[in-house]
């Protein structure tokens, strides 16, 4: 999974088509649990996914209203559709993820 900078958000983001941002921390485990899950819906699905460490992004995670890690949130181009908070489950996650697909 990507991890993207303030300075690189608008190119890894704003400018796709569909991608899902995970917004999270080094320090929770929740954020920690669900990303081999995001790996995997990465490798079966071929869905985007770009990380946002909320202590190093916190202008771009307090624009988007981020108040819990972790969050994932799809961007279809360049705006913010659905949002999710809490670890999940895979099955949960794929069947959100494909809610949004064209």
């Amino acid at each position: 999974m990507k991890l993207t900078t303030e300075e690189n958000f608008a190119a890894d983001v704003l400018a796709k088509n569909f991608v899902v941002v995970d917004f999270s921390a080094d320090w929770c485990g929740p954020c920690r649990m669900i990303t081999p899950i995001l790996d995997e819906i990465h490798d079966e699905m071929g869905v985007e996914f770009v990380q946002v460490n909320i202590d190093n992004c916190g202008d771009i995670a307090s624009e988007y209203g981020i108040m819990s890690i972790p969050t994932l949130a799809i961007f279809k181009r360049g705006e913010k559709i659905s949002v999710t908070a809490g670890a999940a489950s895979k099955a949960r996650l794929v069947d959100w993820i494909k809610s949004h697909l064209d």
